[in-house]
């Protein structure tokens, strides 16, 4: 492949096209919030605060867009990441604040930051250098297994919190890389088979009846309607009550009348599909996956294997979490508290994934020019 790599300015490193198909859906998080916050002054705080952090978060974008990434394709500067967020994960459990049953953020004031959510970022890099690096010799088994061991160490410290939503999307984001780093499926394969035999022998042998049950009412919630698939249940009821138009902005009966529970972050989809019906809802879904268009995109052009890896993490990380959001939303999956990017409200995962897309937009700047028989063969390998 001849050399195509080439600098660029500032403003035309930086996707406006991948900004512009996600200041809808921003703004689609701000009418749907605003059309069902109760009146008052602890009602509007919510709004104007999510004001805040998307104008703060659009300027982390910027600003990582503007600086060199290739400090952090450093090892010794990866590592101290790593080793400083796994740090403040363990310090949670004697200094966190519990929401929700979760020991997991710490708040300072009206400031709260929750560790995990810059993990996720942190593990894509690390991941991304390890894989890119043995790129010849990635079909070996303990690839595998040495990756794995990068993901285990944040995915147990956020398990214990208990934090089952992120520890998902710890494990999704390793599983996505793996997968497309060109890992042995074979070996791969193996692993899970393992897993399975040794979860099925916990389930004959050593869980309880009750431990059982538990684990059956959080992965099918809505046999629980009156417990732990209450707000499952009221989110489908949300959605089903939408049909085809919607029922108007400020008219959703279920959040406005606040059957539906964390109508701002967990279940914001169910609330924006209940005023827009289904129509709203492909739109919703079309603008992100124009952005995860855009991502790929900007992951294909990456100059090495690095940058390549590294969009391709931070697709992976959008998708697991719109996928899982919208599947908890509709009854299909447990409800893990995963939010919706660039949609939920709240700061810490919004500056997270604008710094993702500002890492990715830096690296830009290095990007190639790719024939279209060079893009068959880096996804279809042909």
């Amino acid at each position: 492949m001849p050399e195509f790599i080439k600098k660029h300015s500032f403003f035309s490193q930086v996707d406006w096209l991948l900004l512009l198909f996600l200041l809808p859906i921003l703004g689609a998080g701000l009418v749907t919030m605003s059309s069902f916050l109760p009146s008052g002054e602890a009602g509007a705080s919510f709004f104007g605060r999510q004001i805040i952090w998307i104008t703060i978060s659009l300027a982390v974008f910027l600003l990582f867009s503007f600086l060199d990434f290739r400090l952090l394709k450093k090892t010794e500067a990866l590592v101290l990441l790593y080793a400083f967020f796994a740090l403040l994960l363990i310090i949670l459990y004697f200094l966190g604040s519990t929401f929700k049953g979760a020991q997991s953020w710490f708040s300072l004031g009206s400031f709260s930051f929750q560790p995990a959510d810059m993990m996720k970022l942190v593990l894509i890099l690390i991941l991304a250098k390890y894989f890119s690096r043995r790129h010849i010799e990635i079909a070996h088994f303990k690839h595998i297994l040495i990756s794995g061991l990068y993901a285990l160490v944040p995915f147990f410290l956020v398990l214990f919190q208990p934090d089952f939503g992120s520890a998902v999307i710890i494990f999704l984001i390793w599983l996505g890389m793996i997968l497309v780093s060109g890992v042995s499926k074979k070996h791969l394969l193996g692993i899970f088979m393992i897993g399975l035999i040794a979860f099925a022998g916990f389930w004959l042998f050593v869980f309880e009846p009750y431990q059982k049950a538990r684990i059956m009412t959080f992965l099918h919630p809505l046999t629980d309607v009156r417990g732990a698939g209450y707000s499952s249940y009221q989110s489908t009821i949300a959605i089903g009550s939408g049909g085809i138009f919607g029922k108007g902005l400020g008219y959703g009966t279920q959040s406005r009348l606040q059957f539906l529970p964390e109508y701002r972050t967990d279940f914001i989809f169910a609330a924006f599909a209940e005023e827009w019906g289904l129509l709203g809802v492909f739109l919703l879904l079309s603008l992100f996956g124009l952005a995860i268009w855009r991502i790929l995109h900007a992951a294909l052009l990456g100059a090495t294997n690095f940058e390549m890896l590294f969009g391709m993490g931070v697709a992976i990380l959008i998708m697991s979490q719109v996928f899982i959001n919208i599947g908890m939303n509709l009854g299909l999956m447990p409800v893990t508290g995963v939010t919706l990017p660039f949609m939920s409200y709240g700061g810490s995962h919004l500056l997270v994934e604008f710094m993702a897309l500002g890492i990715l937009m830096s690296m830009r700047r290095y990007s190639r020019t790719l024939h279209p028989d060079d893009m068959r063969h880096e996804f279809l390998g042909i």
